[in-house]
C-alpha cells in the first residue's frame, strides 16, 4: 500500500482519518441503543440527532426535512421507489418516470414494479443530456414519481433536474421527484430546494465515510401526506420508515465526512476540474493517446471522465493497469458482475462494441497532477503494448 494510483473513486473512497476517528470514538463512548430510555440510549440518540442536522445542512434543507439513515444508497433508492409506489392503493398501476441508464439500484426496483403493473417510462439521455421534449411529453397527470440521478455514475453527465421538477409541477399533481445524488454529493452543489426534489439519496462511502451507511432525505410534505411507506418492518425506528437498530458510530462518521466535504466543496471541486482538464489535455496533445475518445456530456461533474479505447476491451486495460497498481473502472462497480454495466453508456449513445472498450476515470481531491501524468503515460504504454495482440 502507498504506491498505488487510485482513480476509481466513483466506486468507493478511502475513509478519511477524521471519519475513522469519529467512528471509533462513538463506538467506544456512546455505544448505547438509541431506542433505550436510559442515559446511554439518550446519548446515542443525541449522536443521531446531530448527524441528521449535519446532513440536512449539507443538502441545503431549510424546511426541516427528515433524514432517514439506511444501509447505503441502494437501500435508500429502494425505499424511495418502492415506498412511494406502495404508499397508497390508488397508485397501483400508475406511471413512474426515470432516465435511461440509471444505476441498477433504481432500475431493478422499477423492473419489479413493472411486473406489478406499474408503467415505467424512460427519458432518453443521448449525449449525456435529458431530452427536454420527452420530459414535457411524459409528465402526465398519471405520474406518481420521477426517479432520476443527478450525476451519471459512468459518464459524469450532470442532468437538468430542475427542468424535471418544473414539468411535474405543471402537469403531474400526484408526482414527487426522487433524486439519486450518490455521485453528485459533495462533488457539485446539492440543494434540495434548487433541485425541487422531495426525496434525495446519499451514500457515505462515496465521500470518505464508512461503507454500509447512507441516507434518504424526505421532504416534510411527503411525511405529512403519508406519501412514503416502509419496506422494512420491525421496531419502527427512523420515523417508522426504516426499522432496525440504528448505527450511531457509522452515522456520526458519515456526518463528519459530510461536514468536511461540505466546507471544502469549492476548493475540492476546483481541484477535481483541474485534474480532469489535465488528463483531457494529455489526450489531445500526446500522439500516443490520440486513439482514445473521451465521452463528453454538455454538463458534467468534475470527478468523472469516460474514455473509449482504440480496439482494446476495457476489462483488458483494467487488468493491465491493475498489474501496475493503477486502478480504474470498466463501469459501475455495482453492475460489474451483472448485465447492467453498459446501460448508461448505451443510453449515452455508444455502440455495444464501444461500450465494451470504455473505461471510467474517477478522481479524488487526494489525487495529484503528477499522478495524472503517470496515468496518462501508463495508458499510452499499455495501448502500444496491447495493440500488438
Amino acid at each position: 500500500m502507498g504506491n498505488e494510483l487510485y482513480f476509481d473513486n466513483s466506486a468507493t473512497t478511502r475513509i478519511s482519518e477524521e471519519a475513522l476517528k469519529t467512528y471509533l470514538s462513538v463506538s467506544r463512548e456512546q455505544y448505547g441503543n438509541p431506542s433505550s430510555l436510559h442515559g446511554m440510549g439518550k446519548d446515542a440518540e443525541g449522536v443521531l440527532k446531530d448527524a441528521r442536522q449535519t446532513i440536512r445542512k449539507t443538502v441545503g434543507d431549510t424546511a426541516d426535512g427528515t433524514v432517514l439513515f439506511t444501509s447505503g444508497g441502494t437501500e435508500a433508492n429502494n425505499l424511495a421507489i418502492l415506498g412511494r409506489a406502495h404508499a397508497k392503493p390508488r397508485f397501483k398501476g400508475k406511471t413512474i418516470l426515470t432516465s435511461a441508464g440509471e444505476h441498477a439500484s433504481v432500475k431493478m426496483p422499477l423492473a419489479a414494479l413493472a411486473d406489478e403493473g406499474f408503467k415505467i417510462v424512460e427519458i432518453p439521455t443521448t449525449g449525456g443530456r435529458l431530452d427536454p421534449d420527452a420530459i414535457a411529453k411524459y409528465a402526465t397527470p398519471d405520474v406518481i414519481l420521477a426517479s432520476v440521478m443527478l450525476v451519471n455514475n459512468e459518464t459524469g453527465a450532470l442532468y437538468d433536474l430542475p427542468a424535471v421538477a418544473a414539468a411535474l409541477r405543471r402537469s403531474s399533481p400526484d408526482a414527487i421527484l426522487h433524486v439519486d445524488a450518490t455521485q453528485a454529493y459533495l462533488k457539485v452543489p446539492v440543494s434540495v430546494k434548487s433541485l425541487g426534489c422531495h426525496l434525495l439519496t446519499l451514500s457515505s462511502h462515496k465521500i470518505e465515510g464508512p461503507k454500509g451507511t447512507g441516507a434518504l432525505w424526505v421532504d416534510p410534505g411527503v411525511i405529512r401526506n403519508r406519501g412514503l411507506s416502509p419496506i422494512l418492518f420491525g421496531g419502527g425506528q427512523e420515523a417508522g420508515l426504516r426499522s432496525g437498530t440504528e448505527d450511531p458510530p457509522s452515522c456520526a462518521a458519515f456526518a463528519k465526512a459530510a461536514a468536511i466535504g461540505f466546507s471544502a466543496l469549492s476548493e475540492r471541486r476546483e481541484k477535481l476540474a483541474g485534474l480532469r482538464a489535465q488528463l483531457l489535455a494529455r489526450l489531445q496533445d500526446d500522439p500516443r493517446l490520440s486513439g482514445i475518445r473521451p465521452n463528453l456530456p454538455p454538463s458534467f461533474a468534475p470527478h468523472v471522465l469516460s474514455l473509449t479505447l482504440p480496439r482494446i476491451k476495457s476489462e483488458t486495460m483494467l487488468h493491465a493497469l491493475s498489474a501496475r497498481l493503477i486502478y480504474v473502472s470498466s463501469g459501475s462497480a455495482c453492475s460489474s458482475h451483472g448485465k447492467h454495466g453498459t446501460s448508461a453508456l448505451s443510453a449515452f449513445g455508444l455502440s455495444d462494441k464501444d461500450a465494451d472498450a470504455t473505461i471510467r476515470i474517477s478522481f479524488s481531491h487526494r489525487n495529484t497532477p503528477e499522478q495524472v501524468d503517470l496515468l496518462a503515460d501508463a495508458l499510452a504504454e499499455e495501448i502500444a503494448r496491447l495493440a500488438r495482440f
